[in-house]
């Protein structure tokens, strides 16, 4: 694995910089945030210092932290990726166990791989965080990426849910790009939600009134942000993380630690909501607040409750984005349950450097049948929608 602690990357172009810092809370906070911006909360200096400081992420997690910088001529901060050494392919969502398989049983070594992205967060943003938004960094920053890939002997690397506008840029140094779908709901300007219903087929307005019915009989749901938030409702939302995390994944990745941490650091872009039975939580939903977008993120729940995950989790996310003249909501990845309840198939994307000629020409054979069938399920599951038909 790669050694951290400011280690210099040397490249072609003497007149620019680039380094490997010990982590993202080695590197300011206002230099972070000048690249990543304010639009997408799972980039922030506040969320990815959080999974550090928490132990969520870390070289005994098989996420070890190696942001990489290139500076400007002012030597702050030009172009940043948030990259991380993996010693396996948990918490990504992009699945490559059939290539680490392959490339291993062709007597090859998959791990450790470089992964640029926001742990666990299947949330499109930005990979390449640019100063002023410019792109002119990128080829460099992508460059120093494939520099560290090589000097490293790593199999590889990999962007994964890369903003639809930053994935030519990849494209143009020759990565492979990857395809997939997720399920957002987007904002058509309605006011309230019965606007929104109105767009629907009457079956399935009819469905999703009677779910919302059925939901929240004798429950009070709550929305929590800012300095509403209290340890006692992390303990809460814990109980009900842990819960979800063991059923999906055997091992939740978040600490306890992260979540005091979030409240902390992010307290006004944490929305918060939770289902009270005389008072007491039995269930909630975290969502991020970005700058156009609400962000679902995790749920769960101690006590079984018919329709209860679609009411926290799909229908008050769009209550707030509405509330909130926010333009989309993103819940999470895979769900097909999602298409009844007005959230629209769209693609993914991530980008894979490949150094091997063998290897990367097997993995582009593959993609190129992949994003067919992307496509085609997309264009499908549009068809499949639950709104009225002009």
């Amino acid at each position: 694995m790669p050694t951290p602690r400011s280690t210099s990357i040397p490249l072609a172009d003497r007149d620019i910089v680039a380094r490997m810092a010990d982590g993202v809370s080695a590197v300011p906070a206002a230099d972070w945030d000048a690249c990543a911006g304010t639009g997408n909360p799972f980039v922030s200096h506040a969320f990815l210092s959080a999974l550090e400081d928490s132990g969520s992420v870390g070289p005994r997690t098989g996420w070890q932290p190696l942001p990489i910088i290139v500076d400007g001529a002012d030597g702050r901060p030009a172009a940043i990726a948030p990259a991380y050494g993996k010693s396996h392919s948990q918490g990504e969502y992009v699945f490559d166990h059939a290539w680490a398989d392959a490339w291993e049983r062709a007597g090859g070594r998959y791990y450790p791989k470089l992964q640029i992205a926001a742990p666990f967060s299947p949330v499109p943003g930005p990979r390449l965080l640019l100063r002023d938004g410019e792109a002119a960094a990128a080829p460099a920053l992508i460059a120093a990426i494939e520099t560290v890939v090589r000097q490293n002997g790593l199999s590889s690397a990999h962007a994964t849910f890369v903003a639809p506008d930053q994935v030519p840029l990849f494209e143009a140094a020759g990565w492979l790009i990857r395809s997939d779908r997720q399920f957002h709901w987007a904002n058509q300007g309605y006011g309230c939600f019965d606007d929104f219903l109105d767009a629907l087929a009457s079956r399935k307005r009819k469905a999703i009134r009677k779910e919302r019915t059925a939901a929240v009989a004798g429950l009070d749901i709550v929305h929590l942000s800012g300095g509403d938030l209290t340890e006692a409702h992390w303990d809460a939302f814990w109980a009900f993380y842990q819960d979800t995390g063991a059923r999906k994944w055997g091992r939740p990745y978040l600490t306890r630690a992260f979540f005091s941490a979030l409240g902390e650091r992010m307290a006004d872009r944490v929305l918060l909501m939770l289902a009270l039975r005389d008072g007491r939580p039995i269930a909630g939903a975290l969502n991020l607040i970005g700058g156009d977008t609400l962000y679902g993120r995790y749920w769960g729940a101690t006590e079984e409750v018919p329709f209860l995950h679609f009411e926290l989790c799909y229908y008050q996310a769009i209550d707030a984005a509405i509330a909130r003249g926010l333009a989309r909501v993103e819940a999470g990845a895979q769900g097909e349950h999602k298409l009844a309840r007005g959230y629209e198939p769209v693609a993914t994307w991530s980008a894979h450097f490949i150094p091997d000629p063998g290897f990367r020409r097997a993995v582009a054979d593959y993609l190129a049948a992949e994003r067919r069938a992307v496509d085609d399920e997309i264009e499908m599951l549009a068809e499949m929608g639950p709104f009225r038909r002009s």
